[in-house]
């Protein structure tokens, strides 16, 4: 009678005038375990890997989708910075068309790279690559204009 009573567990309230004196009421309305099953699994630790497994799945897609928008952010820095580059080589390609070339062709090879940390060294060398290239375009057109300021003043 008692498995039976068991599974009518949400109606407590109307049972509880019928068989008040079968089961008692705390019964209908505890929260507690009704097998010895569920006893152990809500009392024995339980292994955390699933939870980690969940967690370490989100931290990952964090951090693929942060690396992302690093390598993206980076490729449009890379895009912007080879404006500046509009003298021909001596084939007579632009530099600007040869550096996107080149963005875009390591971009693609290390496009499926998985090992988050060849990704960072690899986000890390292109910033400094593109300050530097940067900043040496900065230090020559500084060069070329006092080099233009001082040819003009001994004319």
């Amino acid at each position: 009678m008692i498995p039976n009573l068991q599974r009518y567990r949400n109606f407590a309230i109307p049972l509880k005038f019928v068989h008040q004196h079968i089961v008692p009421l705390r019964r209908f309305l505890h929260n507690g375990p009704d097998t010895v099953e569920e006893l152990l699994d809500r009392s024995v630790v339980k292994k955390e890997k699933s939870l980690d497994d969940d967690e370490e799945e989100l931290l990952n897609r964090r951090r693929l989708t942060s690396t992302r928008h690093e390598a993206l952010s980076l490729y449009r820095d890379i895009l912007r910075a080879t404006r500046f580059f509009m003298w021909p080589d001596a084939r007579g390609v632009l530099w600007r068309d040869i550096l996107r070339e080149n963005a875009r062709k390591e971009f693609e090879e290390a496009r499926y790279e998985k090992d988050p940390e060849i990704i960072t060294r690899l986000l890390i060398g292109g910033r400094d690559a593109v300050e530097s290239a940067l900043e040496k375009l900065a230090e020559k057109q500084r060069q070329q204009i006092a080099k233009e300021r001082g040819g003009g003043d001994g004319r």
